[in-house]
Parts: structure tokens; sequence; C-alpha cells
């Protein structure tokens, strides 16, 4: 038996009449090391400074707010084109190694290169213009290639961690497992790290360069994530069987309309992403004069969001993943808005006063982090679930297409949302380059408002399609039944097709 086929048939090997509820109760596929390397994964995902973009580009590579909003729909509209043929390429790849592992493997290493390259851009055009042509042509096509080549690994890593394991409870363990202990591995150390220098350089208590600090931790952080998450491909393996036929483009489109869940996850992600906002970083750094605040804030909390985690099982039991994904929404939002109406009081005055308000953000993460854990794994495994339906409605998997369609509308709209954002920070008067808090009244305003009840207000209309949500706990038990027999059947047809094509050579 060839290597394929030795894959394959790790899938399933368990008595035909057993049930596939008390099946995959008891039999993981993910060894010791394969976990290992997963959480190391998934800690990599945010092993990084990416928080800080923004006053990269705004303070550091000083690139004009209208350029970057020509840019941002340039290179968005070029990400659509090559979603599209990108998607059908790796849906249809059928390698010795997996359908997503060449891409995964082969690209890493080179797109972490290339990352190099973008926090360098202040080296190579140092002092410069935010209009200065060279510079804009350089990030323009830095933008182009990065786009096309990160395409490959997102879409592959995307339909990958479905692939991993097809037990739906080993699947939901290795999710609450990664994001339960990858807080203790010092996933958000560069953040708070990156924050305290920012003060620093800002605050003049230290003389080095911002430029020198940004490129310090993102080439750091880059490397370093890169090599995690090789290991990871290197280490796992794909065992959720593909069908032998490759499925046409018109089959793909097919599964985007016929996958009911992916399409109400579009949906709520669509009306949710006319969310007009801006981090809060933006916010502490220009109002409350310290990003160090927010690192200070978290502290009393971070207990919470670990214990958290200790509540997923018991309420995955008691309620549908439907009512955990409408509760954490509502949530959330009810938090923010409080905040806000914090802020406003006493004629927008309170906004401005750090004890005060540095309360109400701790507060806000205090209460926030009691559902961390399951807004985390619910998330995480309603994907995975819809990618499950795919299979179940339809016979085959398309993993690649179905997540580029899922994302082909949400680019378009976020590249016009994004283009929206950088005018509005124009229009509400913010400056580039100036000393942490001397923007003016209005503009402080405006940076509150949009990390607190803008974004909550725009986006309330992506809560309406969770309730919606068609697979009940009953239909996922019948639908994980059935995909266990068709597995078995699809790994048995392999195998014969193996052997009688060995009886043929002899």
């Amino acid at each position: 038996m060839d290597e394929k086929n030795v894959q394959t048939a790790e899938v399933i090997q368990q008595p035909e009449q057993q049930s596939d509820v008390q099946y995959y109760k008891g039999h993981n596929y993910v060894g010791v090391k394969e976990t290992v390397a997963y959480l190391f994964n998934d800690w990599s995902n945010s092993f990084n400074i990416n928080s800080f973009s923004e006053r990269f580009i705004w303070d550091v590579v000083h690139i004009d707010f209208t350029v970057s909003a020509v840019v941002n729909l340039v290179t968005t509209a070029w990400d659509i084109i090559n979603d599209t043929f990108i998607s059908v390429i790796v849906d249809n790849t059928r390698t010795r190694i997996g359908k997503f592992r060449p891409y995964l493997v082969g690209m890493q290493l080179p797109l972490t290169v290339l990352g190099i390259f973008g926090w360098l851009i202040p080296v190579f055009f140092p002092n410069t213009a935010g209009t200065y042509i060279p510079k804009l042509i350089y990030y323009y096509i830095f933008n182009v290639i990065s786009e096309t080549a990160g395409t490959f690994t997102n879409v592959a890593k995307s339909g990958y961690m479905s692939t991993i394991t097809p037990n739906p409870n080993e699947r939901v363990r290795l999710i609450t497992l990664a994001e339960l202990l990858t807080g203790y591995m010092g996933e958000d150390m560069p953040r708070y790290i990156m924050g305290v220098l920012i003060d620093l350089v800002n605050n003049k208590i230290v003389t080095w360069k911002l430029s020198s600090v940004f490129i310090g931790m993102g080439v750091f952080t880059g490397v370093v994530s890169s090599l995690c998450t090789f290991w990871f491909f290197l280490a796992s393996k794909e065992r959720v069987p593909q069908s032998i036929e490759r499925p046409d483009i018109k089959a793909g489109l097919k599964a985007i309309f016929t996958n009911y869940p992916v399409l109400l996850m579009c949906m709520s992600d669509f009306l949710g992403n006319f969310a007009i906002s801006k981090s809060e970083t933006n916010y502490f750094i220009d109002v409350l004069g310290s990003y160090s605040l927010i690192t200070l804030l978290n502290v009393p909390s971070a207990i919470n969001g670990s214990i958290s985690y200790a509540f997923v099982a018991p309420l995955r039991k008691r309620f549908s993943s439907k009512s955990l994904w409408i509760f954490s929404d509502i949530y959330g939002d009810v938090l923010s808005l409080g905040v806000f109406l914090f802020g406003i009081s006493r004629k927008r005055t309170m906004l401005f006063k750090t004890v005060p308000m540095c309360i109400a953000f701790g507060l806000k993460e205090w209460f926030g982090k009691w559902i961390w854990g399951i807004t985390k794994v619910i998330n995480a495994d309603l994907w995975n679930e819809a990618m499950d339906y795919c299979e179940w409605k339809n016979g085959y998997r398309m993993e690649a297409t179905t997540g580029v369609a899922k994302g082909l509308i949400l680019k378009i709209q976020g590249a016009l949302l994004g283009s929206v954002t950088s005018l509005i920070m124009k229009k509400i008067g913010y400056v580039q380059g100036l000393a942490i808090g001397t923007q003016n009244d209005s503009t402080k305003f405006w940076e509150f408002a949009l990390c607190t009840a803008v974004p909550t207000i725009t986006g309330a209309l992506g809560i309406i399609p969770k309730f919606l949500w068609p697979i009940s706990q009953e239909k996922r038990r019948v639908m994980y039944d059935d995909l266990a027999k068709t597995r078995q059947q699809q790994v048995m047809g392999y195998v014969d097709e193996f052997e009688n094509a060995q009886l043929s050579q002899d």
C-alpha cells in the first residue's frame, strides 16, 4: 500500500456497525508530537506586532492616507482575481503528501523572506515624504506580490485545519487546548513589549529611532513565528480523504450555493463588516498617552480568559452552537456601548481622563474575558462544521474554493471600507507624525468613538443570519454518523483500486 493509501486508510479503522458519535468519543488521530506542533502553530499566529501595522505605515513609512486608500483598492482588486484561480488550483491538487501541504511547506519560508522586505521599507526610503514616488511604487509592488504569494498559503491553511482529523470532538479539543495554553506561552508578549518600546521612544525616555524598533521587532517575530508554523506543516498530515475526481469550477460554485451554513457565515460577516472601526491602540496612544496601559489593564482579567475554557464543554452540551454564537455577539456589543456611554458622560470630558477610562476599559476586559473561550472555540468550530456539511451534502470537499467564496465579497467590502476608514482619519483631522497627545480634541473624540460605539452600531446587522444557523445538535449527530460510513467506503475504494493495480502489474 503506497503512502497516500496508508494515510487515507488511517482515517477509518473502526467496526462497521459502530456509531460515529460513540466511535469519535474514544478515538483520537493526532499524537503528542503533532499536538505540540499544533500548539506552537496557534501560538505563532499571534506572535507578531500586526496590531501596530497602522502606526508603522502612518508614523514610520509615512504613506499618505489618500495614496494608502488607492493602493488598498488596487491590491484588493488583484487579490479578488487571483483568489479565484488559486482556489481552483488548490482544490484540484492531489499529491502523495496531500492536497494542501505542498503549498504550505513549499511557500512558508519564501513568504518569511518577503515579509522582511516589508519591514525594511524605512531603510530603503529614509526620511521621505508621504507622496515620494519611488517609495509608493515599492509599497505597491510589495503589496501585490505578498498578496499573491500569501493567497496560496492562506487558502491552503484555511482548508488544511479542517482535515487534520475527521473527529469533530478531537477538533474541538485541539482548538480549546491551543487557545488555553498558548496564552501561557507568551503569544502576546511581542505586542506588550512593542507597546512599552513605543511609549519609551515617544516620551523620549530612550533615544532609539522608532523605525529601528519596528524593524527589529517585526523581523524577529516574523522569523520565529514562521519557523513554528513550518514545523507544524512538516509534523502534521491530512487525514480526511478527498474525492478521487477533481471537482471543477461548476462543482465549486454549486458547493458554495448549496452549503447553507457557509452562506449564513458569509452573510453574517458581510453585514458585520460594515463596521467602521479603528484599533484601541490609537486611542490609548493619542488620547491617554500610553499603549502600555492596555497591557496593565489585561493583567487582572487574564485568569478569566483561562477559566472561561472550562465552560466550553458543558455549555456545548447544554446549548447549541447557534445560541452560543449569538450570545457572544450581543454580550461584546453591550460591553463596548457601555464604555462609550461612560466616556461621553460629563459633556464628553470623561474620555480624556486616564484613571476613569482605564477603569472602564479594565471592566470591559474583565467581563469580556469570561466568554473568551466560548467565542474562540465556537467561531473556529463552526467553520470546520460547515466544511463537513459540504462533504455530507455534495459528496466532496471544497475547502479552498468555498473559503475563497466566503472571503471574496468580504474583500471587496473590506477594500472599500479600508479606503473609507483611511479617508475618515484624514476627515477627523488626524495629522501623521505628530507627538503623542497633540491631536486636537475633536480628533481624539472620534478616535475613541471609532473603537467603541461606531463599530458596534455600524456592524449590528451581522447578528441576523446567526439566528438562521441550520445545524441543530440532532442534525449534527446524523451528519457525522453518515460521514463516518461514507469515508469508510471511500477509503476501501482507494485500497481496492491500489490492490487491483498491483495485481495488473504482477
